[in-house]
């Protein structure tokens, strides 16, 4: 039992030290079963600065989606108009602390020329800011995909998660 413990320790360290500083996730679900697409976000200092009269925009590479099964990152890819629309962009429109460690963000989300504008509550745990939303495919008219002659059917509501390293 010992050696589990020192063995996830050793692991979660090794998360924390080399693992994605920022990141955005896509979660949804089909009438089968859910999904998740994660896009690491770069920038040149790792660290997105709220502190700046300017605040940020996140720029994020769509072919950028790894949904950790090639034929669904494909299909997540041609949803989202790749070819057409390579790029999808978050620009934060004000930041406001709320309470302790808790923070309240409106954003502008803007996918394939379309934008639609969300308030996004964050908690910041050791200078992470960890952010959620439920945003729908339809908010951006975009028709949820059906497979395999509308056996597997996506379902509209998506839950969109940031995990940022901030500085506030």
């Amino acid at each position: 039992m010992k050696r589990l413990y020192i063995f996830s320790f050793a692991v979660f360290g090794a998360l924390m030290m080399f693992g994605q500083q920022n990141f955005i996730e896509i979660n949804g679900k089909t009438n089968i079963n859910s999904f998740k697409c994660v896009n690491d976000i770069s920038n040149d200092s790792n660290s997105i600065n709220f502190s700046k009269a300017q605040l940020p925009e996140l720029e994020i590479k769509v072919n950028g989606f790894d949904c950790k099964n090639r034929v669904m990152t494909n299909d997540f890819k041609k949803t989202l108009s790749e070819k057409q629309y390579p790029t999808m962009y978050v620009k934060f429109l004000n930041f406001s602390k709320t309470s302790n460690n808790q923070y309240l963000a409106n954003v502008e989300v803007k996918i394939m020329n379309k934008t639609q504008k969300y308030q996004i509550n964050f908690s910041n745990q050791n200078g992470r800011l960890n952010g959620k939303r439920n945003v729908k495919f339809s908010d951006f008219q975009i028709t949820p995909p059906k497979k395999m002659g509308g056996v597997v059917v996506v379902k509209d509501e998506l839950s969109l998660q940031f995990c940022l390293d901030a500085k506030i």
